[in-house]
């Protein structure tokens, strides 16, 4: 995890430039306490983290707040991450041990959601264990094998739930599921970023 004892420093707004830079260089910087890596971190995996919560919660606002809360719990506990591993699977796992883990002692009724986009029902509609797979390999457009790791089950599982996912789905929605679903929008994620980073330094002083 971040030093306890050390404040996340301050440095300069994220530059075009910085955003070609490896997770594993941002990594260890991060794990440094500088806060232009944690940003560079939270800005480049914010939508998919997001995507997933409201997959599993059904609301934006308790979506919002789950991202939060799992960029903070991994930013603090950095070091469990092995370099060997990637680092875009191994977030998008704690991310999902936080939902369960938050569902299990706080169950709450998933609200009437509110759609942005006209294929959101449809998803919303499917089995959570087919809505995870189809948001992960369609929506995020992320690879069988990534999404068998974030989300701990074999490639072949993937296949067939995703195959499922497909049937449930009218073939409208299963094709255009490449359009903006799910979507971050840029004051949410303003909000998430900025609240990390406050929570981080907070804890650092």
């Amino acid at each position: 995890m971040l030093d306890p004892a050390t404040e996340v420093r301050n440095s300069p707004p994220v530059s075009a430039a910085a955003h070609g830079l490896p997770d594993l260089l941002l990594i260890e910087r991060a794990r440094g306490a500088d806060a232009r890596s944690i940003e560079m971190l939270l800005r480049r995996y914010a939508q998919r983290l997001f995507r997933i919560a409201r997959s599993a919660l059904g609301d934006e606002q308790a979506a919002e707040s789950a991202v939060q809360e799992a960029c903070v719990a991994a930013f603090e506990e950095l070091r469990r991450h092995e370099p060997a591993g990637k680092f875009a699977v191994w977030l998008t796992r704690l991310a999902l041990e936080q939902l369960r883990a938050q569902r299990e002692t706080q169950p709450t009724p998933r609200p009437a959601p509110l759609y942005g986009h006209p294929l959101e029902p449809a998803i919303d509609a499917l089995p959570e264990v087919f809505r995870m797979v189809f948001v992960l390999r369609v929506v995020e457009g992320i690879s069988g094998t990534e999404t068998a790791a974030a989300l701990g089950l074999n490639v072949t599982t993937v296949r067939t739930r995703l195959y499922r996912a497909h049937r449930r789905l009218s073939g409208g929605a299963a094709l255009q599921a490449s359009q903006p679903v799910f979507q971050l929008d840029g004051a949410r994620a303003e909000r998430i970023v900025t609240e990390v980073l406050t929570r981080l330094r907070a804890r650092g002083a």
